[in-house]
């Protein structure tokens, strides 16, 4: 019996490695035209005298409103020259994230063949706006290089839990979730457990989109240790989630408390010190996965599935 049930696996495992190894083929058969503009470079290279050259190439880097004067202190200013010089030591080249980046659109175009995809990608130096740190948009792609120094960097005047994502490894995973914000559906429930969900979607799109070099913790922008202690914990989290009668709450709280960037999640207990932030958006992506696991659906038909469907159909049960 046990003979039997051992071959089972292992045809279950052969089978499954078979699948998506024609995933990957698929994907990496699928053309990509994308094209990587250094404007960092450009601006802050170009001759005072040639500003009017690339406001006319570049318009949209260059609002209606602002005086020349504007830009032109800019291109001259000594500490925006600083930060320019720091972010060529660390991109001199942008090769090997031109490669990466081709991979996640076509991982895109594979899942959601209807979705148009950029077909330029301009890295820029900007006002270190940590919740834009990328734009994606149809047309386009916008990186901000001046956020991904390394979390040591002495520019980063910022919280440890928000310099730690501060690192080139994270620029990917932050493509990743500025298009999975364009993508999934708005909820009309505006419970706790909705905000769960909504955050489980963005990190299941990491699941597909990102190469297997990406760790989960990669992913959540978690160290190992902190990634680790949501392993551990998972299951008191979840009880505690239900007695403290949490899923169906409204109260907006909850979501700094569990879902939003925090140097630790608010139990109101002893736990807090040890415990990460975006706890609750760890949770809802562990019930995401089991939804997926669970359920014969697309991407494309996930990103507008309703939280309560996709909770009740899940199957989730935390692991102990």
């Amino acid at each position: 019996m046990k003979t039997c049930v051992f071959s089972l696996l292992l045809l279950f495992f052969f089978l499954s490695c078979d699948t998506k190894n024609k995933t990957e083929k698929a994907v990496e058969a699928i053309s990509i035209d994308l094209k990587v503009v250094r404007f960092d470079k450009i601006f802050f290279e170009t001759a005072l005298e040639d500003l009017p050259k690339i406001k006319k190439e570049f318009p949209f880097f260059f609002p209606a409103g602002n005086d020349d004067a504007v830009w032109l202190e800019k291109m001259q200013n000594p500490l925006w020259r600083e930060l320019y010089t720091e972010v060529q030591k660390k991109f001199p080249n942008f090769d090997l994230y031109k490669t990466e980046l081709d991979n996640v659109f076509k991982h895109i175009k594979f899942y959601f063949p209807k979705i148009r995809t950029p077909h330029k990608a301009y890295t820029v130096i900007s006002e270190m706006d940590y919740n834009n740190k990328v734009i994606y948009a149809d047309s386009l792609l916008i990186i901000s290089l001046e956020m991904y120094l390394g979390k040591e960097h002495k520019f980063y005047q910022f919280p440890n839990y928000l310099k730690q994502n501060f690192e080139p490894r994270q620029l990917m995973p932050d493509v990743v979730e500025s298009f999975a914000k364009r993508q999934i559906a708005p909820s009309v429930e505006k419970n706790f457990l909705a905000a769960m969900i909504y955050s489980g979607k963005e990190l299941y799109l990491k699941d597909m989109l990102l190469s297997a070099e990406y760790t989960d913790a990669d992913k959540i922008g978690y160290t190992a240790e902190q990634l680790l202690w949501c392993q551990e914990n998972e299951s008191y989290m979840w009880r505690y989630f239900i007695e403290k009668q949490l899923l169906y709450d409204d109260d907006s709280k909850l979501i700094s408390r569990f879902i939003s960037p925090a140097p630790f999640s608010k139990f109101y207990l002893e736990i807090d010190n040890e415990s990460p932030g975006k706890v609750g958006a760890w949770v809802g992506w562990q019930i995401v996965r089991s939804y997926m696991k669970n359920n014969e659906v697309s991407l494309p038909q996930l990103m507008h599935t309703s939280a309560k469907e996709i909770f009740e159909k899940s199957n989730y049960k935390p692991k102990k």
